[in-house]
């Protein structure tokens, strides 16, 4: 499964006037493409930190001290805010507690919805266009270098592809403009009806004159048969006997012709739609020549000419010049396997200092090793000179400063403990010194080496067995995509008919009426589906969700939980739900992080949590939720969690854990797997632990789970 995100040893924390606050300490997970992760856990655990930090929306006082975000050949820890503009709310949106929040309360919901839309409508061309040259030139170098016997043919195909790919975006400009004028007629024909039933037409000229120009907008790209041009003439004609409709205030015949009107036009939206990549390379080899049958039978013909003449010779030469990149970056990942295990080597016998030298040479293989046709983006490989560089600069940092720092504390502490001693209040706290962990950053350095070189390792074992043809058949999609991308602009009136459209998607009732209204008009659970319209409006690939129903009276939760859920299937959305309540996630998640004191103490599948969970923490959580079957008396966790400030020095939760021993108060837990979908840290899983049972009530809960669920089997 394809990791969409990966968070490796990431670590957080806050400069306070009490001192340096950890909110969070060495958490690392993944999210797979497609899947619901769960972070639950208490106020304070450094969930939304985690979360905040993907989205580059820390508070100024935060310190990331270390560790990694990786998207899409990016470390979001070390990207500029120019470059987050062009993730934030496009490809990773998020949905906050308190919806007010996120809406500006004198704007109206439909500006709101739109304004996102397009701004981001322009970069994406240009992304699409830069994406498409890029690839399609690396493409053409190694179909050329793969097959040096038969480079006319391929400098040939590679032509016939690139012209069909110009008439393709030609065809796609026209039919992109006349989409926006039908989706313009159909708000117009909307608007107007809508301002009828109100009995508050406004302008009425105006608008049916720049509804008669949208029509004919139509009329100019698509095939007009005789019930469009009948349509055509009924827009020229709706204008006529205004006057006396307006003196009259009765619009009942305009009326009846915009209903006939619209029904017109909602048959062009479901017409079917000429195939336009196949019809644009029959008419790129039959001198602009097009099929003169239905559009059905045409498509048939378009895709049989197309496969048959073109496309699956060329996949063969894409497989071929894919297989060409594969091998030599196989040579090419060994060469730096090779570099990335001497650097292990060197930093373990000489430091940090003896790495310096030969880290250029590194970067060097390294970067040679990515292979960039590829369109998914190994994050590991194109972000390592960038974090190994950015480690090197922290140690450079420690080694300039640490001193300094350290001295000038201790110099305001002597003189905050003199005026103590003098029986004074000095009205102020010493901040311990922000210092550089040395060792840490060695070891971060070594470590980001061995992943590296392990990765590479497992990939070239892995290469012999790949899917050629998968692969190029991702790429061809790819760039079909990005070619599409190129002329798919958003106007005012596509914005607006996708925005109308996303308030029916999650459930807002008369949108039309509703896209005019401003945010006190609606309720709690109706601005909260509002924000998650806001955050869909750019189809992103993960959305955050952070505790979205807290704010919301529980039949209103349940249904925005739905409708989450809804979404994602719909929209095949990677999310990352984050939540204190473990039933809120039951239904919906397909992992669990369980977070506590700035740590992940488990990681677990949804059903495992509730069948088999195994740290004390998880135990304290579940004992402490309602469920429908539990009469026993729940259980609230007792104490509260530690001051971050002064971290614990062994397990986090050791001092409101009645099963902690004596180790927990002295050393850390490692974590612990259970399975390959399920590890915990807490010292209860050692060997040389005694056996601790988990509390009555949940042992009591998942025996009931697990009749039920036999029950349902023999069913």
């Amino acid at each position: 499964m394809y990791k969409i995100l990966q968070v490796n040893n990431l670590r957080i924390s806050f400069r306070t006037i009490g001192g340096k606050l950890q909110a969070v300490r060495d958490v690392s997970f993944h999210l797979n493409k497609g899947e619901t992760l769960a972070i639950v856990g208490e106020s304070g655990s450094g969930k939304s930190v985690t979360c905040k930090g993907i989205l580059g929306i820390l508070a100024g006082n935060a310190i990331i001290e270390g560790g990694e975000m990786l998207y899409d050949g990016q470390d979001l820890l070390k990207i500029e805010e120019e470059d987050f503009h062009k993730l934030r709310g496009d490809k990773i949106a998020m949905i906050f507690q308190d919806p007010l929040s996120s809406l500006n309360p004198i704007m109206r919901i439909g500006k709101q919805l739109t304004e996102a839309m397009l701004l981001k409508g322009k970069a994406r061309q240009a992304s699409s266009k830069r994406n498409f040259d890029e690839k399609t030139a690396l493409l053409e170098k190694y179909m050329l270098e793969s097959d040096p016997m038969n480079a006319d043919e391929s400098k040939r195909m590679m032509n016939d592809y690139k012209q069909m790919i110009m008439k393709f975006i030609n065809r796609e400009r026209s039919y992109a403009k006349a989409r926006d004028a039908v989706s313009g007629a159909r708000e117009e024909i909307e608007d107007l009806l809508f301002y009828i039933e109100k009995n508050a037409l406004k302008k009425p000229k105006e608008q049916l004159k720049e509804l008669r120009r949208l029509v004919h907008d139509a009329k100019d790209v698509f095939v007009i048969s005789d019930k469009e041009n009948h349509l055509i003439t009924l827009a020229d004609s709706l204008a006529e006997g205004l006057g006396n409709q307006e003196r009259a205030k009765d619009f009942t015949p305009l009326k009846e012709k915009l209903l006939q009107l619209r029904q017109g036009v909602a048959d062009i939206i479901n017409k079917p739609v000429p195939d336009l990549l196949p019809m644009a390379y029959y008419s790129y080899r039959n001198n602009d020549r097009e099929l003169t049958g239905t559009v059905e039978e045409n498509n048939i013909k378009y895709i049989d000419y197309y496969e048959s003449e073109f496309a699956r010779k060329f996949l063969e030469k894409v497989e071929k010049a894919l297989d060409y990149s594969d091998k030599k970056h196989v040579q090419l990942r060994e060469n730096a396997i090779q570099a990335l295990r001497g650097g292990v080597e060197t930093i373990q016998n000489g430091g940090v200092e003896a790495f310096k030298p030969v880290a250029a040479g590194i970067y060097e293989k390294v970067d040679a090793s990515i292979e960039p046709i590829m369109v998914v983006k190994d994050s590991a490989a194109w972000t390592f000179s960038g974090a190994i560089k950015g480690f090197l600069k922290m140690y450079d940092d420690g080694l300039k400063n640490n001193e300094k720092r350290v001295n000038a504390f201790q110099r305001k502490q002597e003189k905050h403990d003199r005026l103590i001693a003098q029986g004074k209040d000095p009205g102020w706290k010493v901040i311990p010194p922000a210092v550089v962990d040395m060792d840490r950053v060695r070891a971060d350095i070594q470590q980001q080496m061995v992943n590296l070189a392990d990765k590479y390792q497992a990939m070239n074992i892995q290469e012999p067995h790949e899917n050629k043809h998968q692969k190029a058949v991702q790429l061809l999609a790819y760039l079909n995509e990005n070619a599409a991308g190129i002329v798919n602009k958003v106007t005012q009136y596509a914005a607006k008919a996708k925005a109308i459209k996303l308030m029916e998607e999650v459930g807002i009732p008369e949108p039309r009426q509703r896209y005019r209204q401003y945010p006190f008009e609606f309720s709690g659970g109706m601005r909260q589906r509002i924000v998650i319209a806001i955050a869909l409006a750019a189809d992103p690939d993960i959305l955050i969700c952070d505790e979205p129903t807290t704010a919301l009276d529980v039949t209103i939760q349940a249904q925005i939980l739905e409708l989450i859920n809804k979404l994602k299937k719909e929209r095949n959305l990677s999310i990352i739900f984050i939540t204190h309540d473990l039933g809120v996630v039951a239904n919906m998640a397909d992992r669990i992080a369980v977070m506590y004191a700035g740590k992940i103490v488990e990681q677990v599948t949804a059903q495992e949590v509730f069948y088999e969970p195994a740290h004390p923490y998880t135990w304290a959580l579940l004992s402490s939720m309602p469920d429908l079957d539990t009469k026993e008396k729940l259980e609230a966790i007792p104490g509260t969690p530690p001051n971050m400030i002064y971290p614990p020095k062994g397990d986090a939760f050791a001092d409101r854990n009645r099963y902690a021993m004596e180790i927990d108060f002295e050393m850390e837990p490692p974590m612990f797997d259970l399975s390959p979908t399920h590890s915990a840290a807490t010292w209860l899983l050692h060997p040389d632990a005694p056996k601790a049972n988990p509390p009555a009530v949940v042992v009591e809960r998942i025996r009931k789970m697990k009749a039920r669920a036999e029950v349902n089997s023999h069913e």
